[in-house]
């Protein structure tokens, strides 16, 4: 690649040896169009005789490097980028890493240079992509929120980089509203084998969904990752999986075929358990009915549940029965996996109204939708991934049932 004009002079400590400091790019592939959406701009060090590549990562993680030369040497690499993007004539977003404190300088300095090249290049700021990149950062959030929204108010997009790790937190991120929550892969790995990354995991998708941002899972390397990804809710993906970071764009197609069989896959398994649930909480809800049919429910009502315990599944752990307010009318009957059914009165009279999935529960129960299952979550007392199935067994009356999800699969998520 041709070296774009600037007055910037290379900074002694980039060492480089017979080797030209290049933009090389990693394609970004979404879930919705199948195509290559984009490409996070990183820098090489490429030998002009040979073919050795060497990644900057190192210099730009040297502590020992005045953060001045680090701001030189990025500065380069995106106006090498910003040059190849201004050629195309379909262009790609570019996805450029700003750390925090580089971003906070313009306090001091009074100028945005990545905006400064949207002018020069004429490049619509929708194509470029600001990734903030994990840094201790002591400043002010709020400042630092005034100086991104600058970025936001051009039209550029806004990215976190490591979510779930780092210097990344909630507190970086409710400040800042990103468009995008970019989560490394090796917490998806560990979210396979350990409940608690899952659940932090689960999490992240459901802040995402309430802050209007997407996920965008990176370091995809495998199809496990690929499919632990989609299940994680990623609608975008990047990873030595696709390719990596290359000197040249692809054709945006170029994955789609990988990724639509990977998406018919997950929707086959996801609708599968999904009916499989969905068929249980309506035979159990025919049971209950029909029970309800031969005998009314006795004043006591802890006396009819404790005619339905023979009739309920083994994994069904624990049932109550409460009123359409979510006070809970009998006791809890909790399965013991050594002695059976065990009362526990304590919990009668208990307001269950708080939970979040009772309301929409109680909206959605009629006479013709007798039960609804929830998604699959991690029980207080057991701490086993269970679901909750409602019934309505009479006008008023809730049965709570809940029952051992015993996949562990891309039905939890």
């Amino acid at each position: 690649m041709s070296e774009c004009p600037s007055s910037l002079q290379l900074p002694e400590a980039l060492c480089l040896n017979g080797e030209t400091l290049t933009a090389f790019y990693q394609p970004i592939i979404a879930m919705d169009t199948r195509r290559i959406i984009g490409y996070e701009v990183l820098g090489r060090a490429v030998a002009v005789m040979g073919d050795s590549v060497r990644s900057l990562g190192p210099f730009f993680c040297d502590e020992q490097v005045p953060e001045d030369d680090h701001i030189v040497v990025d500065r380069l690499l995106r106006e090498q980028a910003f040059v190849k993007l201004s050629a195309m004539d379909e262009q790609p977003m570019l996805f450029i890493n700003l750390k925090p404190s580089w971003i906070y300088r313009y306090e001091e300095k009074g100028e945005l240079y990545t905006l400064s090249l949207l002018d020069k290049y004429g490049i619509d700021p929708k194509r470029i992509v600001i990734e903030i990149t994990e840094e201790s950062f002591h400043g002010s959030m709020e400042r630092l929120r005034e100086v991104v929204d600058i970025y936001r108010a051009r039209g550029c997009l806004i990215a976190i980089d490591d979510v779930g790790s780092g210097f990344s937190s909630t507190d970086r991120i409710a400040h800042i509203q990103p468009n995008l929550l970019k989560i490394d892969i090796h917490m998806i790995k560990k979210s396979a084998t350990h409940d608690g990354y899952f659940g932090v995991l689960r999490s992240f998708s459901d802040l995402a969904e309430q802050i209007g941002a997407s996920l965008l899972v990176e370091g995809v390397e495998t199809r496990e990752d690929l499919a632990r990804s989609i299940q994680a809710g990623a609608r975008y993906v990047q990873g030595f999986m696709f390719a990596r970071a290359e000197p040249e764009f692809r054709e945006p197609t170029c994955f789609a075929t990988i990724i639509e069989a990977e998406l018919e896959q997950h929707l086959l398994h996801y609708v599968g358990a999904e009916r499989y649930w969905l068929r249980k909480s309506e035979q159990l809800a025919e049971q209950l009915v029909e029970l309800v049919n031969k005998a009314n429910v006795p004043e006591q009502k802890d006396e009819w549940i404790e005619l339905l315990l023979h009739e309920l599944y083994d994994h069904c752990i624990r049932v109550y029965l409460c009123n359409e307010d979510g006070i809970q009318l009998s006791s809890n009957y909790y399965r013991d996996p050594d002695k059976g059914w065990r009362r526990e009165e304590q919990y009668r009279g208990a307001n269950w109204s708080w939970r979040p999935y009772f309301v929409p529960n109680l909206v959605q129960l009629n006479e013709k939708r007798r039960a609804i299952v929830s998604r699959a979550y991690t029980d207080l007392d057991s701490h086993a991934w269970i679901r909750t199935v409602s019934v309505l067994v009479a006008p008023g009356l809730i049965l709570f049932m809940d029952l051992k999800d015993t996949e562990r699969g891309a039905q939890k998520l």
